[in-house]
This record gives C-alpha cells, sequence and structure tokens, in this order.
C-alpha cells in the first residue's frame, strides 16, 4: 500500500492536469481571445488608421493637426463638452430630488413612479427626439413654450438626453440613498439639529460617492449618445454626430478615426475617475447599523409626490407623443387614426425584416452572451490557477464600459473589413452584430456575474474537486442553479439593449442584417416621421413585451429552483 499510494497520486495529478486543469487553461484563453478580437485588436487597428492618410501611409499626428485647425469640426469638442455638463447637471440635480422622495419620505406611489422610469430604457434614444419634434416642432402643439426659440440644436439635445438618461442616474441614487443609518439621524434629532443642517452634515457626506459615481456616468452617456443629436441636433455639430458624417457622409474614415479617438478619451478619463472614486467608498452600513425609516410630513411628502409625478407626466408625454404620432394619418392636417405607418415595406427601412433581425441579433446576444460572460466571470472568480491569466480577462471585461458604440463599431470597420484579416468574412453579417454588441455591453454584465459569484462559498468548489467531482459539473448543477437571478438579469439586460442600441451597430449590418434601430434612423432621414415613430414604439412595446416575460419565467423557475432560499 505505501508503495502504490505516490503511484496513485501522481496518476491522479497527471489526470487532474490533463483534463480539469488544461480545460480551464482552454476556456481561459478563449476567454482572452474573445477580448483581444472583439475589443483590442479593432480599437488598436482605429489608432493606427488616425495616424495614416487615405493610401494607408504613416503620417503622424498630421489628421490631428487638420482636425484641429478646422473651426467647424475644432467646435464639436466645446460642444459636446458644454452639452453633457448641462445634461449632467439638470440630470443628476432632478434624479436625487426623485430618489429622494422614493427613499426618505412616505410619498404614496413609489412603486407606480418606479416602474414609469424605466420606460425610456426600453426604448432607443432616437424616440424621445422623434416625439420632441411633434411637440415643440415647426408644427409642435407645445411650441409656444420655447418663446421663438429652435428645438433643433442644443436645447431639443439637452431635453432629449435628460429624457433618456434619467433613469440610469435614478437607479444609482436610489441606491446611495437607501444604505443609510437611521442612528445618524436619532443622533442628530437629539441634538436639536436643523434638518438643513442635518441634510448637509449626514446626507449628503453619506451619498457623495453615489452622487460622483452618478455624474461620472451621466456626462460618459451624454457626451457619446449619437440619436439625440442625430434626429433633432441640427447644425449644432458634437462629437458623435461627426464621427457619423465623416464616415457616412463624406467617406472621410481616416478623419473618423481621428474624432473616434478624440471621443474616446473623454469617456476613458470618466471611467477611470469613477473607478477612483469607488475604490475609495467605504461602507455605509455597520453590523450594527439600523436601517432609516422615514417618518410621515403631509407636506413634505406631497411635495416630493407632486415633483415625482410630474417627472412621470413628462415620461408618459413623450413616449405617448410617439405613440400617438404613429397612429394618425398627417400631423397636424389629418388626425385621423391609422396603422399605415406600421406598413414598413417600401419606405427605405428595410420593412418589418429589420425588426425580425433585431429579434434574432437581440435573442442571439442574450443566450450566447449570458453563457460567455457569466462563464468568464465564473472562471475569473472561482479559478484557482493562472492567476495572471485571470486578470488580464478580467481587465479586459471591465474596459468596454469605456469604449463608445460610436467608437467600437468604427473600429470594427477597419479590423473585420481589412482585406488581409481571416474574420474578413464576419463583415456584414449577423455575427459581427452579435458580437459588437455582446462587447459593447460585457462590462454591466461581467460585474453582475462577479457579484453574484462573490457571495457564493469557494467550499463549494472545494468540496467537489475533494469528491473527484469534474468542475463542469459543480458550474452546471450548484453555481448555474444557485445564480439563476443574476443569470436571468443578464439575459433581459442583453436582450433589451441590443433591441435599442445604435450607435454601436450603425456602421456594421449589411443589406440584409438592418437593424429596427437603424431603421428608424433612416426612417427620419428620409423623412417618414411617423413611421419611424411606429418602428420606435414597435422597439418599446418588444422590450416591454420581454421584461414582463422575464418577470414571469423569473418567478416560475425562481419558484422551483430557489426553494431552498425559503426553507
Amino acid at each position: 500500500m505505501s508503495t502504490s499510494s505516490p503511484v496513485l497520486s501522481i496518476s491522479a495529478w497527471r489526470y487532474r492536469f490533463s483534463s480539469e486543469t488544461l480545460l480551464k487553461l482552454l476556456f481561459l484563453l478563449a476567454a482572452l481571445g474573445l477580448m483581444l478580437i472583439g475589443l483590442v485588436f479593432p480599437l488598436y487597428t482605429m489608432l493606427l488608421k488616425s495616424l495614416q492618410n487615405s493610401a494607408g501611409d504613416f503620417i503622424g499626428l498630421a489628421n490631428y493637426r487638420h482636425y484641429f485647425a478646422t473651426p467647424a469640426l475644432a467646435n464639436s469638442i466645446v460642444n459636446s463638452f458644454l452639452i453633457a455638463i448641462l445634461t449632467m447637471v439638470l440630470v443628476v440635480g432632478l434624479a436625487f430630488m426623485c430618489a429622494y422622495g422614493m427613499t426618505r419620505t412616505c410619498m404614496p406611489g413609489k412603486r407606480i413612479f418606479r416602474m414609469l422610469t424605466l420606460l425610456p430604457i426600453l426604448a432607443p434614444s432616437l424616440l424621445p427626439a422623434i416625439s420632441l419634434v411633434y411637440i415643440f416642432g415647426n408644427q409642435g402643439y407645445l411650441k409656444a413654450l420655447l418663446g421663438g426659440a429652435s428645438i433643433y440644436g442644443p436645447i431639443g439635445i439637452v431635453i432629449g438626453m435628460c429624457f433618456w438618461i434619467f433613469p440610469h442616474a435614478l437607479m444609482i441614487l436610489v441606491t446611495a440613498l437607501s444604505n443609510s443609518d437611521a442612528r445618524l439621524y436619532e443622533a442628530a434629532r437629539a441634538m436639536k439639529t436643523s434638518a438643513f443642517r442635518t441634510f448637509m452634515t449626514v446626507t449628503l457626506p453619506g451619498v457623495r460617492y453615489g452622487l460622483i459615481s452618478c455624474a461620472f456616468v451621466v456626462f460618459t452617456l451624454a457626451i457619446t449618445d449619437f440619436g439625440v443629436p442625430k434626429v433633432i441636433g441640427g447644425q449644432y455639430n458634437l462629437l458623435a454626430t461627426d464621427i457619423y458624417k465623416q464616415v457616412v457622409g463624406q467617406q472621410n474614415f481616416q478623419m473618423g478615426a481621428v474624432v473616434s479617438v478624440i471621443l474616446l478619451l473623454p469617456a476613458v478619463f470618466t471611467f477611470i475617475a469613477d473607478r477612483w472614486v469607488q475604490r475609495r467608498q467605504t461602507a455605509q452600513l455597520s453590523a450594527r447599523a439600523v436601517p432609516y425609516q422615514p417618518e410621515p410630513s403631509a407636506v413634505r411628502d406631497w411635495t416630493f409626490a407632486l415633483l415625482c409625478y410630474a417627472v412621470a407626466g413628462i415620461i408618459l408625454l413623450v413616449i405617448g407623443t410617439a405613440v400617438y404620432a404613429s397612429l394618425i394619418q398627417f400631423w397636424p392636417y389629418n388626425l385621423s387614426f391609422t396603422l399605415q405607418h406600421y406598413r414598413f415595406d417600401g419606405l427605405g427601412g428595410s420593412g418589418w425584416q429589420s425588426w425580425f433581425n433585431s429579434l434574432k441579433m437581440a435573442g442571439s446576444v442574450a443566450l450566447i452572451g449570458t453563457l460567455v460572460i457569466f462563464t468568464n466571470a465564473w472562471l475569473v472568480e472561482k479559478g484557482q490557477a493562472f492567476a495572471p491569466l485571470r486578470q488580464a480577462v478580467h481587465l479586459f471585461s471591465i474596459l468596454p464600459m469605456a469604449v463608445p458604440g460610436m467608437v467600437l463599431g468604427l473600429a470594427y470597420i477597419f479590423y473585420f473589413n481589412h482585406p488581409g484579416n481571416p474574420l474578413n468574412l464576419m463583415y456584414g453579417t449577423l455575427a459581427i452584430l452579435v458580437l459588437n454588441t455582446l462587447i459593447h455591453f460585457y462590462t454591466v454584465c461581467h460585474l453582475t456575474s462577479m457579484t453574484a459569484l462573490k457571495q457564493l462559498d469557494p467550499e463549494f468548489e472545494s468540496v467537489g474537486a475533494s469528491m473527484k467531482v469534474p468542475f463542469w459539473r459543480t458550474y452546471t448543477r450548484v453555481t448555474l442553479p444557485v445564480s439563476l437571478p443574476a443569470v436571468l438579469d443578464i439575459s433581459v439586460y442583453l436582450f433589451v439593449n441590443a433591441m435599442t442600441t445604435v450607435s454601436a451597430v450603425v456602421f456594421l449590418y449589411g443589406p440584409d442584417t438592418r437593424l429596427a434601430s437603424v431603421s428608424v434612423l433612416h426612417l427620419d432621414e428620409a423623412g417618414y416621421f411617423a413611421s419611424a415613430a411606429a418602428m420606435a414604439v414597435l422597439i418599446l412595446l418588444t422590450s416591454m413585451v420581454v421584461k414582463l416575460l422575464h418577470a414571469a419565467l423569473t418567478y416560475l423557475l425562481l419558484r422551483k429552483a430557489q426553494v431552498w432560499r425559503h426553507r
């Protein structure tokens, strides 16, 4: 027995290394390869393109010097920063007041308000821009409220972006304001501290990191958005629309690459600053903390209720206007109802086929993306060996959050459309749209997966290994079922964003793979405003149905697979 034990141990070790360990290594290399092909190589190719002329010769920074020497182009930087800063101030301020009303007051209708604020996320950013044309445009029914000013320009861009970005800011601030220790407020009352001073010395310091993070997120979304300024921006140039004009309008790919690199810089800066702020954030709740419970106050509660109801009313007005515009003959001369605007065929938007393409693309991204992202996160979080490789995969998984959709889409043109690239066959197919969308929204799903996996005891893997259970069996029988809520959330997040995105895919579709969100853009450009509104509404309705199905499926699956949580 003593002589055979070492032999058995060596055999077992060799078996482990040759099968499970080697398989984990292959999975990690595949994850790294996905990030290199889907993110790093395209961005590197785009950077090289910005340093070349139209013939492909290296010319250094000549393109950048030409950009800054052209006032019409360079002014876009100032315009983009002004719009982003103004949007950030308005959205963060309004979202903070609404979040305060939801978490620190006893206002009625909190759940309904929360549901209504999610609607803008389910629609493409083109929808509010189209609605604003009907509300404040030359024939708008509330045009007089602008006092003679035009909606086509910075006013319309800011209003449209506030509508689209507000839900993102609200979710961050609701989370920040929900984590409060009631003992601090009890101490303030015991010391007879005024409400204003309590707010300044207790509430604001407690949520300062959430406010800063929210400001960075809003700024990044505003400076990189393409849909709103494209529809309602008029002649007011921004960096995101300049990329589209240079590539699609003038076929100047080198200058498009230059603008993309310039747009990438503020996004990367705000991303790094946000990560730094999150690292400095400390725990707001200790083990002895008492959850804060607001006390009723009629004046305060109804003041915040009226504010929140007003915001909800604006959201319903904008969405309702798009729905109404899609159901009438011809605004504002013939207001009879019709469904003809939903007959998209022959209008230059690829008809209903674009909607079916979006369904196929979004479904593929949700199915493939959820499996790939969660598995890669599991390899990073629960793996024991190959630490440098796991850290590299984690780093590349976080980077997509800092890359604007327009930049990533243009980078894919330069990389995948190169004749010498063996992956050139993907260009113009549904596969490249799936890959682009998966990478574009990778980071949020990766962080969600990591958060869910960190909550699982490492003993699951240790016990499985000690019992000689293959790691993939532990993964499929334990990890996935326990993490099912996070997996379902990731899938619906990917589906909705795949349905609504336009900036990342506007350069990549082919004749047979045009998407619904791109069709909204082309219908608007062709002057079919009602049909553009109809397609945007169709995307919204599709996202709403999927969200409802997701809620029902989550309830049924968790009721069966997560019974242990309620024992």
